[in-house]
């Protein structure tokens, strides 16, 4: 009789877990670096690392490996969803600000990107030409 009400019991309990609980508020949970286009906007080439952190903050991600780039994710869930969902990349030469990547691009890279080329592929482009390309490094090599 106990080892039937025990395995009733962990029946009933799992049923739980598939169903879920009807009329449980799930609250917005915001991870990240908020960025607005706005603080975007206040970002100009050559600005020191100072200067940058103030404007938007401690990056979220200080990358160890290459500690010329700070990265700044957002994301705004509801439970699984993703509400909303942002990214902000800039990029140091030393001390000065070289480039900036993501969804808010401020106005002074702005001569830098196509009307119909995106952030992303505007800003890679620009590091692909500073970097020497494969097939030269490979010549070199070998």
């Amino acid at each position: 009789m106990r080892i039937l009400f025990i395995t009733l019991t962990i029946c009933c309990l799992s049923a739980c877990s598939f169903v879920g609980f009807p009329g449980v508020y799930k609250i917005d949970v915001e991870q990240g670096n908020i960025v607005t286009q706005e603080m975007a906007d206040q970002l100009k080439p050559g600005m020191s690392r100072r200067q940058v952190r103030f404007i938007l903050g401690t990056p979220l991600v200080e990358d160890t490996f290459n500690q010329e780039r700070w990265d700044y994710p957002y994301v705004k869930r509801n439970g699984v969803n993703v509400l909303s969902e942002s990214r902000m990349t800039v990029v140091f030469d030393g001390d000065a600000l070289l480039n900036v990547r993501g969804d808010y691009l401020p106005p002074a890279w702005s001569e830098f990107v196509a009307p119909d080329a995106t952030t992303d592929t505007a800003t890679d482009a620009a590091t692909e030409a500073e970097d020497p390309a494969p097939a030269e490094i490979t010549e070199d090599a070998g």
